[in-house]
């Protein structure tokens, strides 16, 4: 295995410097000191503010939908041995759809947030390789939780644009990681939407289920809340407050509702895995309705029964399992509830299958 060089500190100070010059270095603000201006150049005010409304650019021709399907996830590594796996993901800018009627300028892994969900064996060596694309702004590197050496990757692979980075690492530990960028400064890249999973499974692979879905939440911090108009700019005030007024799944308010729900028949067995890239909040994951047969905490080898909401810290991820007895519309929240009814942390599981007036039954008062 070829051994990786280490950024030297001259090396580092030039990304800092490139971090500056763009930004997003403590956003204009010591790390003992609140911003006084956002990444944009805004006016400061606190996040969702009337003027910072009035003042909001019109929504961005051309902004695509960023969120990814939860049903985009690659298919289980199986029983195998262990084998050389190589990873190739590209930082990209782009405008895209924060709800209905806003836009936002996200920084992506591969155009999507989450970014892809990467999957490997316990024993694989995996050959990252990331690449900053040419018409980006500002340099980007990646971190995975998964990895155990210096900055999980994110030193070998600080990247400006137009320049690919790499580095090679053996998964040791099965489980599910959150990985995100690592260019300070850091709570920015991630609240902007760099972010995403490595699932490590074990040895001999995980045991099979009928349905699998990928979840990340995530904040946006920004000028605009819920329901008002415009592209919406990064609002720094609020990222130092931690207030942000976006808390969603997959990138965008409601991502996963309505056409992009998630589907499952009466008697399957369902296993979501969930990340929570804060950068901030724990989230409260609970699916109305519905309880966890098996929980993952912190995504552990070992398994907890029977849980009606499971806490994923930031930075943290899970999985859970359950089997769907009962047709209908089930839905996925963070149960810190206003973030699910508010600011867009929802997402809905559709059911269909035959009723069973056994478990679950509506009643007429009047018999």
């Amino acid at each position: 295995m070829k051994r990786m060089k280490r950024l030297h500190g001259v090396t580092l100070l030039v990304i800092a410097a490139a971090a500056i010059a763009a930004g997003v270095w403590f956003l204009n603000g010591g790390p003992g000191e609140p911003a006084a201006q956002t990444a944009a150049g805004g006016s400061g005010q606190a996040a969702g503010g009337a003027q910072a409304a009035a003042l909001a650019e019109p929504p961005r021709e051309g902004a695509v939908r960023v969120a990814r399907d939860a049903a985009g996830l690659p298919p289980p590594v199986g029983d195998r041995p262990p084998r050389t796996v190589v990873v190739e993901l590209t930082a990209v800018e782009l405008d895209g759809q924060l709800m209905d009627g806003i836009t936002y300028t996200y920084w992506t892994f591969d155009g999507t947030v989450p970014g892809p969900m990467i999957r490997v064996r316990e024993g694989d060596t995996v050959e990252l390789r990331l690449t900053n694309a040419p018409g980006n702004i500002h340099p980007h590197s990646i971190d995975l939780h998964a990895v155990n050496g210096p900055h999980g990757g994110g030193s070998a692979t600080q990247v400006l644009p137009g320049e690919t980075k790499a580095f090679r690492f053996k998964a040791l530990n099965p489980g599910l990681y959150i990985y995100h960028c690592a260019t300070p400064y850091v709570p920015a890249h991630i609240a902007n939407g760099m972010y995403g999973l490595i699932l490590v499974e074990p040895a001999g692979g995980l045991e099979p289920v009928d349905r699998e879905y990928y979840i990340v939440q995530g904040e946006f911090y920004t000028d605009l809340r819920p329901y008002q108009k415009g592209h919406a700019q990064f609002h720094a005030e609020a990222m130092w407050q931690e207030i942000p007024n976006f808390v969603v799944f997959n990138g965008q308010f409601n991502a996963l509702t309505g056409d992009h729900r998630l589907t499952a028949r009466v008697g399957e067995r369902v296993r979501l895995f969930i990340g929570n890239a804060g950068p901030n909040l724990a989230s409260s994951v609970h699916v109305i309705g519905e309880i966890f047969d098996v929980v993952h905490k912190e995504a552990a080898s070992e398994a907890a029964t029977n849980i009606q909401t499971t806490l994923i810290p930031a930075g943290g991820a899970a999985w859970v399992e359950f089997t769907v007895d009962v047709p209908g519309e089930y839905t996925l929240v963070d149960h810190a509830i206003n973030r699910a009814l508010g600011k867009g942390a929802v997402a809905t599981l559709y059911v269909e299958g035959p009723e069973n007036p056994e478990i679950f039954e509506p009643l007429d008062p009047e018999r």
